[in-house]
């Protein structure tokens, strides 16, 4: 019988057994910063404000940006995403602490289930068709307030994947194990075989305690841009090799 695991304050007091990990069957990857950008929040606000200009715009960017501590708007955050209703208010509630956004807060949320308002980053669809090309399936989990196949359908990406697991849909959100489970069933694989991609070290990197490997891409980059993708094609081949 093998011994548990004991660690002294810098590790480990003896090396575990070895680990052979299993190749890469499947990969799941989130959508916001990870696929897809969304438009620059300038951009959006001057679609239903109209004409706005630099030092107006600067005021009103300043605004979200202290919403962002409003206690009233950290409370809106909490459990988010494990409701079309609890999404819609927490970023409803976010808009409107910017005084001239109030009056729009429902129009700037619609713009966020608008597939129009949404852009694939460079990279995106080479990478899919890559890994397509390969017989990997690829599921999509997010944390989101709505279904996104219409978004990726407008781009033409919603064929490459077979999974769906939006958080809104479960009543959770990442990195509850649960939404990871339920993509790696329905495209057949262990989570042992599984990868998941995607922008936030908590949420997504917590897959990793669901049993699946996960690559957390850099955040920053910008919309239509590389997304660096291509990372994951190398992540993938070296395993099936």
């Amino acid at each position: 019988m093998s011994r548990p695991a004991v660690c002294g304050p810098e590790g480990p007091l003896r090396a575990g057994p070895a680990v052979t990990e299993l190749p890469v069957r499947a990969v799941l990857f989130d959508f916001s910063g990870t696929l897809f950008q969304i438009g620059t929040y300038a951009d959006r606000i001057r679609a239903v404000l109209g004409p706005v200009d630099g030092l107006v715009m600067d005021a009103i960017l300043d605004g979200l940006e202290a919403g962002l501590t409003d206690p009233d708007v950290v409370a809106a955050q909490l459990g988010r995403d494990v409701s079309a209703k609890a999404h819609r208010h927490a970023f409803t509630t976010w808009y409107a602490s910017a005084p001239e956004l109030a009056p729009v807060a429902d129009a700037l949320y619609e713009q966020l289930r608008e597939p129009g308002h949404w852009v694939p980053y460079a990279d995106v669809e080479a990478t899919l068709v890559r890994l397509a090309g390969r017989g990997i399936p690829l599921g999509v989990v997010s944390d989101v307030g709505w279904d996104l196949r219409a978004t990726f359908a407008r781009r033409g990406l919603d064929g490459f994947f077979s999974s769906w697991v939006h958080s809104y849909e479960h009543a959770t959100e990442k990195p509850d194990r649960v939404l990871f489970q339920l993509a790696c069933d329905e495209l057949g694989v262990s989570p042992a075989e599984a990868l998941m991609v995607g922008d936030h070290p908590a949420k997504d990197g917590g897959a990793v305690a669901a049993g699946l490997r996960a690559y957390v891409l850099p955040s920053g980059a910008a919309p239509g841009a590389r997304r660096g993708l291509d990372a994951v094609l190398r992540l993938v081949e070296a395993e099936r090799v």
